[in-house]
């Protein structure tokens, strides 16, 4: 996707209305530029991670809320190079300084495949009108040895014996029929189990 021509920031070709179905586009560009309101913004920050190595899989999560301001989108894309999990997400953020009241809060974080210690994936498995199978959901869970919180547990209140309880860092995505299509469930299983063959035992 990033090859040595791509010098400056990336520039996604717009395939349809920003929201359009991402799931037949088998390059993340072209992908992005379909679902993304923001693709370029996306293409740059994760091009600039990735560098020439090759993209194995990816996905993408977007989400619009309704607040009292107006519309607010949450973008999101998971992205795997064979050694990484680049996780890259924005959220407009209310500034009164800009122009049009807000800025773009964009955000990469890079995992070495290591760090992921469990990998945790649950499809939800139907028939339609005519007893076909039909894959009606997927929940995909990475879970990290990080400490996301810490919290005190008081395990004999009589001794005053107390413990913590760790929660690790986790990420978790999920697709639906409504949310996302069959389209977008079943990239989500083959990220999920391409995730699975790559995470080290």
């Amino acid at each position: 996707m990033f090859s040595k021509a791509t010098r400056s920031r990336p520039m996604a070709r717009r395939l349809g209305p920003a929201g359009s179905d991402w799931s037949p586009y088998g390059r993340l560009q072209d992908a992005a530029g379909a679902y993304f309101l923001h693709a370029d913004v996306a293409l740059e920050a994760i091009g600039g991670v990735v560098g020439r190595r090759r993209i194995r899989g990816f996905t993408l999560e977007r989400v619009v809320d309704l607040t009292e301001s107006g519309a607010s989108v949450w973008q999101e894309a998971a992205v795997c190079d064979g050694r990484r999990l680049i996780l890259w997400h924005s959220e407009e953020v209310a500034d009164e300084s800009a122009p049009g009241g807000t800025v773009l809060d964009s955000s990469v974080q890079v995992l070495p495949l290591g760090a992921i210690g469990h990998v945790g994936m649950r499809t939800l498995v139907g028939r339609d009108d005519q007893g076909r199978r039909v894959d009606r959901g997927v929940y995909l869970v990475l879970a990290t040895a990080t400490p996301h919180e810490l919290s005190a547990v008081q395990t004999d209140p009589d001794a005053g014996v107390s413990a913590a309880r760790f929660r690790p860092e986790a990420f978790r995505f999920s697709k639906s029929l409504d949310d996302g299509g069959p389209g977008q469930i079943a990239r989500l299983i083959t990220f999920g189990r391409l995730l699975g063959r790559l995470v080290p035992s």
